[in-house]
């Protein structure tokens, strides 16, 4: 997209003070300290890592790095020449939706580019390739893009957190609301590595709670460009609803694939996961009406809208709630280097447990002790018709929203810190 102000390569990138709004209030607080002096090799490196070219490059990408440096601009604006962290610097790279690329990427970052923390990592493969390599070098990882609960179940470790969403949030907000909407029988189809086989188990196990039946699920290979033989195996048994656990570049094939087979007439179409430039890429029509469980909405109040102007004013875009989510990771991250009065990663996750947070992003928001699950309200959401479209990325209205006690699962037996 022309005219855009991204970050871009792999290069750092130093952070200054910016005249912005600053978040979450004003004042200097914190313990005081000599600022560099207090962190390891005198600066704080924060990592992107990320889809920056393929299917989900829009849904986060080098956006993401413009919404980490608003999170740092705003830390300095409102800690001045108080500031723990003086030198802040920001690096990126693409794990191409590559486990091993991001098990390799996630080395380079923390052992030759000093990474403190690495953000983001849409793809659940290579999310607990990153969880993995953060507990072996006690280095943060705070995962926004990916969903499989597995990062706060089998696979929590003390230095992985869980910030935006997962796959029981989306489950039993979309799954069980369908089913009470008369949405009775399933067919699944989903992505087959580890995002798409939780979500499928995710999904299963809330339209059976609320009532109605999984009468197949179809795995896919990932990614893929052609959904036809998938889209006509889900409609044999006349399933009221198909749902499609594809997200990205991916979901949008699917979609319109599900669309030129005719099939809005036959099945109530389910979206797993779906993110506003999703939408906007293939435009509201193709998908008015479609109920899906949301995050974050950029115009859900004037909070977010106030926020989202800034984020647009700098990329010619409305953010995603991957977007919204990096920029709080890395806020509270800082935050947190300001509490501790140094980056050591023990000190900083002893003043990110348990804490309670609310910013533009996390409402009614705790970092839960036990696992690392960050607990927030979740919205129910229907993509609004073309006639109700008032302005351009406005593509959604908020049926209602989820209490943070509701909508994220219990802490995992299998989770041992």
């Amino acid at each position: 997209m022309s005219g855009r102000n991204k970050v871009t390569g792999a290069v750092a990138i130093a952070a200054s003070a910016s005249l912005a709004l600053a978040a979450c209030g004003s004042g200097a607080g914190g313990p005081q300290s000599d600022g560099d002096a207090a962190l390891s090799n005198d600066k704080v490196v924060i990592g992107l890592l990320n889809d920056q070219s393929g299917v989900y490059k829009d849904l986060s990408g080098p956006n993401s790095a413009v919404a980490i440096q608003m999170a740092i601009d705003d830390y300095k604006a409102k800690y001045g020449d108080d500031a723990v962290a003086k030198t802040i610097e920001v690096i990126q790279a693409d794990h191409q939706n590559k486990p091993d690329v991001a098990n390799t990427k996630a080395q380079e970052m923390y052992d030759r580019q000093n990474a403190d923390i690495i953000l983001d990592v849409p793809t659940s493969s290579a999310a607990l390739a990153v969880a993995t390599q953060a507990k072996a070098k006690k280095k943060l990882f705070i995962d926004i893009g990916a969903a499989t609960t597995a990062l706060t179940g089998e696979s929590c470790n003390k230095y992985t957190f869980h910030w935006a969403y997962d796959t029981y949030m989306l489950a039993y907000g979309t799954g069980a609301a369908t089913v009470k909407n008369g949405g009775k029988t399933w067919s699944i189809v989903y992505p087959d590595y580890a995002f798409g086989q939780d979500m499928n188990k995710s999904f299963t196990a809330a339209v059976q709670g609320a009532g109605g039946e999984v009468v197949e699920s179809i795995p896919t290979p990932f990614p893929n460009d052609n959904f036809a033989t998938f889209i006509t195996k889900a409609a044999a048994n006349s399933p009221d609803v198909v749902g499609t656990m594809a997200a990205g570049g991916d979901l949008i094939n699917f979609v319109k694939q599900y669309n030129q087979a005719g099939m809005q007439d036959k099945a109530t179409l389910a979206v797993g996961l779906m993110f506003i430039t999703d939408i906007h890429s293939l435009g509201v029509e193709q998908f008015s009406g479609t109920q899906f469980t949301d995050a974050w909405y950029w115009n859900f109040d004037d909070q977010n809208r106030e926020w989202a102007d800034r984020f647009t004013e700098k990329t010619n875009t409305r953010p995603s709630f991957a977007h919204a989510g990096n920029y709080s990771a890395a806020y509270q991250y800082l935050e947190a280097i300001q509490e501790a009065g140094t980056d050591d990663a023990d000190a900083v996750i002893a003043k990110l447990e348990g804490k309670k947070i609310n910013d533009v992003f996390l409402r009614n928001g705790e970092i839960r002790a036990a696992d690392h699950r960050v607990l927030h309200d979740a919205y129910l959401a229907k993509v609004k018709t073309k006639d109700q479209v008032k302005e351009e990325w406005d593509y959604q209205e908020i049926v209602a929203t989820i209490p943070a006690a509701e909508a994220f699962g219990p802490v995992s037996d299998a989770c041992t810190m």
